[in-house]
């Protein structure tokens, strides 16, 4: 649960990061850079890779996954960073829960409690809530356009979620978070030589920005990521996505200079209480009774 909350953090944070960097080179090459980063940490510590238990017919869900995330995910969500804000898009993520729990009952027979359909329903109604209570500004220039838009990056989410649970038992966290990365390289490579070229400058907020996206929203999140998935329910740890929205917000208030009004801290408020809901009490629930121990 801690490494989820913790990959959630840095997911938030790669909303600013990516507006950041967008401004000022090509989303594609910044994502380019992105996954090379990546790919290079994960072949200087290829030691610590760990299993690797290949089945005939993975090839399938390996190649899906990696379609899924990182490819059709960040071509949908850097274009949709053009068109709306950072808080708008990462509040679209609260989606990606119901979808998985949806996902997960149809093809892993997981059975989802109304406890934790009670705190999905709490946290995406506070994340609908923050949305609301939000003010325009001039980074979201056609927000309904970027909105679906990242709504189909979630849709992508889900299906890399499902391929990534069903893998976990047979290819470590490792091993899963180096491929998605080896398969983004060649793919933004393509599409950045075919768009805008190499900016003339490399200015240091560009540099930054690309080295926390590229080490610690895309390596150190999606190996947290996959160990939290390898160890609780996919529809389970999926609840933890509700986060992101609300660091996104936070950040975005303490990095860009927004301030959060009083609805916008009430509706923070009900996505803390709704995730929390959804875990804390429904382990409680499923807890043996001391004297069944």
């Amino acid at each position: 649960m801690a490494s989820l909350v913790l990959a959630m953090l840095f997911w938030g944070s790669s909303f600013i990061a990516s507006k950041a960097a967008f401004a000022e080179c090509s989303s594609a090459w910044v994502i380019f850079a992105r996954m090379l980063l990546g790919s290079l940490l994960f072949l200087c510590t290829w030691p610590l890779r760990g299993k690797c238990e290949y089945q005939p017919g993975d090839w399938k869900y390996l190649a899906g996954l990696t379609l899924f995330q990182p490819c059709l995910y960040f071509l949908f969500e850097s274009t949709a960073l053009q068109y709306t804000s950072a808080s708008q898009a990462g509040m679209i993520t609260a989606l990606l829960p119901l979808m998985v729990a949806v996902g997960a009952c149809a093809f892993f027979n997981e059975r989802v409690s109304s406890i934790q359909f009670a705190g999905f329903a709490m946290a995406v109604s506070g994340t609908i809530w923050l949305t609301l209570a939000g003010n325009a500004d001039q980074h979201a220039p056609s927000p309904l356009l970027g909105n679906f838009l990242e709504f189909l990056a979630i849709a992508c989410a889900v299906g890399g979620t499902l391929m990534l649970k069903h893998l976990a038992d047979r290819y470590s966290p490792f091993m899963l978070t180096a491929l998605q990365c080896f398969a983004g390289v060649p793919f933004f490579l393509v599409l950045a030589l075919a768009g805008a070229p190499l900016p003339e400058t490399f200015p240091p907020s560009l540099i930054i920005a690309t080295l926390y996206l590229g080490l610690i929203s895309g390596v150190a999140a999606f190996v947290l990521y996959s160990y939290g998935v390898r160890h609780l329910p996919v529809s389970q740890a999926s609840a933890f996505v509700n986060l992101i929205p609300l660091f996104a917000l936070l950040i975005a208030a303490l990095y860009l200079g927004e301030r959060l009004n009083s609805q916008q801290i009430l509706a923070a408020i009900t996505v803390f209480v709704g995730v929390a809901t959804s875990q804390l009490l429904d382990n409680r629930r499923h807890e043996p009774s001391p004297d069944s121990r």
